[in-house]
């Protein structure tokens, strides 16, 4: 494994060496934004009346709970994904490789959709190697697939190279990016379901990738703060309603 690691290490940097800094997908645009976002609101399925806490980060990428000071409100899984290569491959899903390092293991059942870009595919593009974009219900580091394309685009890397990895024991990384929106509160929200925490997820992924996104919240002013676990920084990730990511901090 840890030769896998140190290989997948060596394609993350050229993986994300590529990126650009807006990146098109189907009918979405995702890019790095620093100007004001707009208030307008987005048509989205809710979670009914769950606050978003920022729980104890974790102990290590696997442990339960993320983000930083305060009780873990959120009421169970919730919206989410992850980027990365496929390690392993099993008869009921396959186990990600983040670029960071982190495992995190893939649930697939007979509804999850696959894609190799925007053309619709079947279970059978996904194989060891493959890089790949995974949206659906997250607990904690297990992902059940809604959704997997094959071959998305490549993440944005100058953004990318912010990540910090996550260490064990290490000190979490503080620092803030971009706009933080002004409505934002730590353990406030609307936490989100469906099409539209799909394309905030997307978002985040592509912007800042190694980490899993568990829970995608609706703020009061129409944007979306992106719960990201399984990396030192960033854990909060802030989205508009366009769904340009225009901020990120621990």
């Amino acid at each position: 494994m840890l030769s896998r690691k140190l290989n997948f290490a060596r394609k993350s940097t050229r993986f994300l060496a590529a990126g650009i800094a807006t990146i098109v997908i189907g009918a979405g645009t995702f890019g790095i934004v620093t100007a004001a976002s707009s208030g307008g609101s987005t048509a989205a399925a809710s979670v009914p009346a769950a606050t978003a806490g920022g729980g104890t980060r974790p102990a290590d990428f696997s442990a339960s709970g993320s983000g930083g000071g305060g009780s873990n409100a959120r009421s169970g899984p919730a919206a989410g994904g992850s980027i990365g290569e496929v390690s392993s491959t099993s008869t009921s899903g396959f186990t990600l490789l983040t670029p960071t390092g982190g495992e995190v293991t893939i649930k697939e059942t007979s509804s999850t959709k696959y894609e190799t870009g925007t053309t619709a595919a079947s279970k059978s593009a996904v194989s060891e190697g493959k890089t790949v974009r995974v949206l659906g219900t997250d607990d904690n580091t297990t992902i059940t697939a809604t959704k997997i394309i094959v071959g998305p685009p490549t993440p944005n890397s100058k953004t990318a190279s912010q990540v910090a990895t996550f260490n064990r024991g290490a000190a979490d990384t503080s620092k803030t990016v971009g706009q933080i929106p002004g409505s934002y509160k730590q353990g406030t929200g609307t936490i989100l379901s469906g099409t539209t925490a799909n394309r905030a997820t997307e978002a985040a992924l592509l912007a800042y990738p190694g980490g899993v996104v568990d829970r995608v919240v609706k703020l009061s002013n129409g944007d979306y703060e992106v719960h990201n676990i399984g990396v030192n920084w960033p854990h909060h990730i802030f989205v508009n309603d366009d769904f340009k990511v225009i901020g990120a901090n621990d």
